[in-house]
């Protein structure tokens, strides 16, 4: 009878994986690859996109302060009493005024409607009289300012001042804070709708998810401005107009995320928060007017998103047959770059579905009567 043969006796316990505490290096592997890890990181993201958030808007909205403000000047300001005032009021404002000198008043006026200037200063009677016309639908706030300031610096400087609300807001507006409004609420329904459309609707392909964006926009621009107008009657909107600013700039968030959906994955939320809300909504003019804020946003915010969508809705309600085409070129190269983005690098975005003939790896192979696969 045969002996088995016995198992190789181990001098020394098995030193693989198991059998000795994991290195730094393997620690951090394993927490990397676990759901801890993005857990931990957004913590983190989100509590300095908290502290960001509120900066942000306090170092630009809390306490405007006037830097110059363009003003349109009709008659001799450099003179006398005039020039008095000009210098009172600047030293009022803490800010200069940015003269531009008008042969009449209607010329004056036609800058108003224009938007290159905030008010009007005309200088009567050898500087004895000063009208000083402000516009509060070109900035409620620089309005204010001015209407404060004028009758005290007249006193000062013995000028009698007069001063009238030439382009006032409508009345169910008073702040002129609703377009600001209308414009948040296009941009960030736009990109959430485009993160709901990656999150519930995976599979669409590329012209389906552009196409879905561009239906969510018309319909969400067109119920915003539904309500706000023939609903609360806030405000009285040229509505097609309205409607498809309102749209565009949804159309235009959306696909803002979806860019950087496609370049950073699961962390586009990120740069699209920051372009959109931390940068593009407080720098966009809608709160505070751009002369009052810090000269970096009042620049920056043109040419963003959130800016471009409050200059040409501001325009639209309250400048008529004065509409520049600049904001819409800035939605438009916004939109259109971030199409092209997506569709140039399709393949990286997550989604989709598979377009080919289906699915011989997808289906078990049927056996054969002899027990083979048949193909």
């Amino acid at each position: 009878m045969s002996e088995k043969p016995h198992a190789p006796h181990l001098s020394h316990p098995p030193h693989g994986a198991h059998g000795r505490p994991p290195t730094r290096r393997e620690r951090w592997s394993s927490f990397r690859e676990s759901p801890f890890f993005p857990a931990v990181v957004l913590v983190l993201i989100l509590a300095a996109a908290a502290g960001l958030f509120a900066g942000s808007y306090t170092y630009s909205m809390a306490n405007p302060t006037p830097r110059h403000v363009p003003t349109a000047t009709v008659g001799a300001y450099d003179e006398g009493r005039g020039k008095a005032f000009v210098a009172g009021m600047e030293k009022a404002l803490d800010a200069s005024l940015e003269l531009h000198a008008y042969d009449s008043r209607e010329a004056a006026v036609e800058a108003v409607d224009d938007q290159k200037v905030f008010a009007i200063l005309e200088v009567r009677d050898a500087g004895a009289k000063v009208v000083l016309d402000v516009s509060g639908a070109s900035g409620a706030s620089v309005a204010e300012l001015l209407q404060k300031a004028a009758p005290a610096v007249g006193e000062e400087t013995g000028v009698a001042v007069t001063v009238r609300d030439i382009k006032p807001l409508q009345e169910g507006d008073p702040r002129g804070l609703a377009i600001f409004y209308i414009s948040l609420a296009a941009v960030i329904i736009g990109f959430v709708g485009a993160i709901q459309l990656s999150v519930h609707a995976r599979e669409l392909n590329p012209v389906e998810r552009i196409a879905f964006t561009a239906a969510y926009a018309l319909l969400g621009g067109f119920v915003i401005a539904a309500v706000v107008d023939w609903g609360l009657g806030a405000l009285d909107l040229p509505f097609v107009e309205s409607w498809l600013i309102l749209a565009l700039t949804m159309f235009t968030s959306g696909m803002v995320f979806t860019m950087f959906n496609t370049l950073f994955g699961r962390w586009a939320m990120l740069p699209t928060w920051g372009l959109m809300v931390l940068l593009g909504n407080p720098s966009s003019g809608g709160a505070v007017s751009w002369p009052l804020l810090p000269s970096p946003l009042g620049v920056i915010g043109r040419w963003l998103p959130p800016g471009a969508s409050v200059n040409a809705q501001h325009t639209a309600v309250y400048f008529p047959g004065h509409q520049h085409v600049f904001p819409f070129l800035v939605l438009a190269g916004w939109a259109l770059i971030s199409c092209a983005v997506f569709w140039t690098w399709r393949h990286r975005h997550p989604g989709g579905r598979n377009q080919g003939p289906s699915h011989a790896a997808s289906t078990p192979p049927r056996e054969t009567p002899g027990g083979g696969a048949a193909t």
